[in-house]
């Protein structure tokens, strides 16, 4: 563990999501700190909303090194509950946790002080609201009590608007503390991307502050612009979201912050192609029990593509995935290809419980291999008996009845009339569900002469699924290529972890992630990232281009896809946080030197 740097001035990284998982900035935090320990050692503390829950398991309270113990004293003089240690992830930073219901009395005088550089009043009954400015009362208190008692610059670094609720009053303290604030996606900009089409366009046509408050988001609009204004440093993840900083926040990014990933937590040295061949031999199980009651297809010739993540049908190109597979579909077909193609789409929908009809067919399954193992006992017994006894046996003698009776039934039982179907839950509303409205107008119906099957599972994977019983990396270390064309990503986590596990994926030049590979290499598709040209190109026409590449992936020999495997998890190697944090180094240091 890293000691106390006395010659470092402290670094507060503030998030709402320290040690507190909600989404995609929980994993650049977590995966992050080991390096901001390695560079910045006891100087460095993370601090964050108390989450009990999470806490208890990824928390220990002990003493924390000065000065950010006066941080913890001068809350708990002001009446603040906090718990200060140790966040037990990779590098153990120093963090502080802040108990925001201690802090609610607060949230009147200081919503009050925000009236007049936000000019509008905060609405006190949004609990988030509420929470995120009680929070940010909190900072201010800690960072005034860390700034008294250092006789170095503190520097925070805030992420997100949630965090950012005091980035105006601590650059009134004065110079003794110098901020920088990221942010990760503009609230606006998502929202646009979710309710119009090709909103990247339409940028710098808008008026931003009146869309907000369209949206009904008009005070964390506000506080995202009030931070950007007010921070020493301002700084966001990808070209994709500076754009949008530039046309909503009304600040051009200093520097840009790409994500990373901790690629030792991926790293299973020359195993991954064996992890793959085991995972895919998991999945042509489940295969067998999802489709073999139905028809059967040759495994040896079956290719798994996934697409997962947080549901926004448009937003995460889930609409484009189903109508490249479509046409994908119609030119195996045409092309009498031997392939097929399942395809997983894994998110999180309302849904009442996994259909009857899911968990059956897996239960028959596991009946049948609960047979299959009692007979190849059986047959083993017998024949060493046999043979040992100098007698060439008689190999369908040596099942017994009650077995043979037993793999009757199961067969009978087995073998059904109906399609596999393409959904594996009871959805809460099923009629007017996206995905499932999609895969009907297209006809996606898993028909036996169907070269493209689909797998709709609204819930998201672990080691207790009944279906899979595979923890969800696993699955993907299976799969063969991850699909991800998104319309709207400010980053984009998951093609990144497909590479860093060996699996080839799709990604979008309108994706944080695709953007910055782009600029990284040429010829990607030969390391095994696919870019869909969604800034340029007509919806219909990137469709197009993704089918290309689905069908030009399909037709790979399994040596050419091996080949690229090795160069998708050399590729991932360019985005491991021993290389990326130098960024976060340069925004510090920049907004020392101011």
């Amino acid at each position: 563990m890293s000691m106390v740097h006395e010659s470092k001035a402290p670094v507060i990284e503030v998030g709402w999501e320290v040690c507190n998982r909600v989404g995609g900035i929980y994993t650049v935090l977590r995966t992050k700190a080991a390096q901001m320990v390695a560079r910045y050692g006891d100087a460095y503390a993370v601090l964050g909303p108390l989450n009990a829950h999470d806490a208890q398991v990824e928390f220990e309270d002990m003493a924390v090194p000065a000065p950010i113990a006066a941080g913890v004293d001068g809350l708990r003089k002001a009446g603040v509950r906090c718990r200060a240690g140790r966040w037990l992830v990779q590098g153990r930073p120093v963090a502080v946790l802040l108990d925001v219901a201690s802090l609610q009395d607060r949230v009147a005088s200081a919503a009050g002080a925000l009236s007049d550089p936000l000019e509008r009043a905060a609405d006190l009954d949004d609990a988030l609201i509420r929470d995120a400015i009680a929070f940010g009362e909190g900072v201010r208190i800690f960072a005034s009590a860390v700034e008294n008692a250092s006789d170095k610059p503190l520097l925070i670094h805030m992420h997100e608007w949630q965090a950012a609720t005091s980035a105006f009053a601590l650059a009134q303290l004065g110079s003794g503390i110098r901020t920088v604030f990221t942010t990760h996606a503009t609230l606006l900009g998502r929202y646009m991307a979710g309710d119009m089409q090709r909103s990247h366009e339409r940028l710098e046509a808008i008026d931003a502050d009146a869309l907000a408050e369209h949206y009904g988001i008009g005070f964390q609009h506000g506080i995202e612009r009030l931070a950007a204004a007010s921070a020493t440093v301002f700084s966001t993840v990808s070209s994709t979201t500076a754009r949008e900083c530039s046309a909503l926040l009304g600040r051009d990014p200093d520097i840009l912050l790409p994500n990373g990933i901790n690629i030792n937590r991926f790293e299973v040295i020359h195993e991954f192609q064996g992890l793959h061949q085991r995972n895919k031999n998991r999945l042509h199980e489940f295969s067998r029990g999802y489709f073999f009651p139905s028809y059967e297809f040759d495994l040896d010739e079956t290719l798994y593509f996934v697409n997962s993540g947080r549901f926004e049908f448009r937003n995460k190109g889930m609409d484009m995935c189903l109508d490249a597979l479509a046409q994908l579909n119609e030119r195996l077909k045409h092309t009498q290809s031997t392939k097929t193609i399942v395809f997983f789409l894994i998110s999180n929908r309302p849904v009442r419980s996994m259909s009857v009809g899911s968990l059956e067919y897996r239960s028959m399954f596991q009946e049948l291999q609960s047979i299959a193992k009692q007979i190849s006992l059986e047959v083993e017994n017998e024949l060493i008996g046999e043979i040992s006894s100098g007698r060439i046996p008689d190999l369908n003698a040596l099942v017994s009845d009650p077995t043979r009776l037993r793999l009757r039934r199961a067969m009978q039982a087995w073998e059904r009339e109906w399609l596999p179907p393409i959904v594996t839950h009871d959805l809460i509303d099923d009629v007017h569900d996206p995905v499932l409205e999609r895969l009907r107008s297209l006809k996606l119906f898993n028909l036996e002469e169907d070269r493209v099957k689909v797998v709709y599972h609204p819930q998201f994977v672990d080691s207790t699924n009944p279906l899979f019983g595979m923890e969800y990396e696993d699955l993907i270390r299976g799969c063969h290529l991850g699909v991800f064309p998104s319309a709207y990503e400010p980053w984009g986590y998951t093609p990144l972890e497909c590479l860093a596990m060996g699996i080839p994926a799709v990604s979008s030049t309108l994706a944080g992630f695709g953007t910055y590979a782009s600029n990284l290499k040429n010829n990607l598709s030969k390391h095994g990232l696919y870019l869909v040209d969604r800034d340029r190109r007509p919806y219909t026409e990137a469709v197009n281009q993704l089918s290309d590449q689905l069908f030009s992936f399909s037709a790979m020999t399994r040596r050419q896809r091996v080949a690229q495997r090795n160069r998708a998890e050399q590729l991932a190697q360019h985005f491991d946080w021993k290389l990326l944090a130098r960024h976060y180094e340069d925004a510090h240091n920049r907004a020392m030197q101011a």
